[in-house]
Parts: C-alpha cells; structure tokens; sequence
C-alpha cells in the first residue's frame, strides 16, 4: 500500500517489451479520436453496449445479476429497480454515466469517491458514501469448507488519513512527467483495493474508479487538464 511513494515509484524498472506495450496502448487513443470524428454515431452506440457490459460484468463478479433484458432496460432506459439486485445495478448505471459525462471535471480525490460510492447506493436501504466503521478482511472457503483470512486491509481508524495520502500521492506522482499515466493510475487503484475503504462495494467502486482515471489521463496528456488540478 505504498505504490504513490516517491521511493517505490523510482524503483520501478521497465523492459524494451514492456515499455513498447505502454507505447502501443498509447497510439490506440488517436485512434479513437479520429473514429469518433468520423463515426459519431457508431461510436455512439459502441458507448451503449459498453455501459450496459461494464454494469452486468462489474456487478456480476459481486454475485449481483439479473437478465439481460433488464439490465439493458435499467442502463439504457432508465427502468426502476424492482428488487436489491437490479437497485445495486441501477446505482452503479447512475456513477458510472456521471463518469462518462463529467469524468474531466472529477478529481481522484477521497470527497469524489465517497460521492461516487453514495450514489451506487442511492437505491439501497443502507445509504453510502461513508468509510468503514469498523475493521474489514478479505477471506476465501478452503476446500474443508473453512474460512481463512487472506488479506487484512488498513484498519478503520487510518483509513480516512490513508485515503488523503493515498489522493495526494497519486496527485505527486502524476507531476513527475517521466512517470506514465498508464502506470500510476493502477498503481493508484492497487492502494485503493489494498485499503479497501468501504464496509462493501470497493471492487465495484476500485472499477469505476479506472475508468475516471482512464479518461481524465487521456485529457491531461491531450492538454484539456492541468496536471495541477488533476
């Protein structure tokens, strides 16, 4: 959980192959410019598809589904949720759409992600957007059928400090231009997960996060952002 210090930052080391894959997932961006200025419209409805795959995959790894006729109805059209399920897809079709319009004007900051988290569960009886009140583990089912403690994240009581650390490292890593976006963000997503902030819904928060980082990353290297304010 130390990823954003300057020491670790400066002790990564890249290979010619790794370094050419940064490269190549760099020119996939102008790519996509030109496209969508020559295909708005299919770029459009490519939008759609992915935010209908993004809602059903990113929600079923948490073991929450429902159909694909009302998942696409719930992202697509706005449909009321009718059961936990689809009001756990319903928020995450709300975060995810502030994401896509107005990921530019979204810092990572610890404020925007306990807003983020807030309105994935606006449809939930338990509201969000507050950190852990008490300690959380990550546990697996061994094959005897016990549980065993696999991972302890930060305690309850550091998260919120943790949480600033971890917005002001990223924010000092970005203004160090020889350090790639590419490698900081998930870097940046790696300390988020390894804090594991919220009693629940941090893999799908940590998702939504990578696409916010994605976009406001490809604005800052196109010179729409200042990296000051990133």
């Amino acid at each position: 959980m130390r990823s954003m210090t300057p020491e670790y930052l400066d002790s990564l080391q890249f290979n010619a192959k790794q370094l050419e894959t940064l490269t190549r997932i760099g020119s996939f961006k102008g790519q996509q410019v030109l496209y969508g200025e020559q295909l708005p419209e299919v770029l459009k409805t490519m939008r759609k598809i992915a935010q209908v795959e993004s809602a059903e995959s990113s929600n079923r790894i948490e073991g929450i589904s429902a159909p694909r006729k009302r998942i696409q109805g719930i992202v697509l059209e706005n449909t009321n949720p009718t059961n936990r399920s689809e009001q756990e897809i319903a928020g995450y079709r709300d975060a995810l759409e502030v994401i896509h319009e107005s990921a530019m004007e979204m810092e990572f900051s610890p404020n925007v992600i306990k807003q983020l988290h807030s309105m994935m569960y606006r449809y939930l009886p338990q509201p969000g957007g507050t950190w852990k009140p008490v300690d959380n583990e990550i546990v697996e089912r061994q094959p005897s059928g016990e549980l065993s403690v696999r991972f302890r994240p930060v305690p309850a009581v550091a998260t919120p400090q943790a949480m600033e650390d971890l917005a002001k490292g990223f924010k000092r890593a970005l203004l160090a231009e020889e350090r790639p976006g590419l490698v900081v963000g998930p870097l940046a997503i790696l300390d988020f997960l390894c804090i594991h902030p919220f009693a629940d819904g941090n893999g799908r928060i940590s998702r939504l996060l990578t696409l916010q980082l994605l976009v406001r990353q490809e604005s800052l290297e196109k010179g729409d952002l200042n990296s000051e304010t990133f």
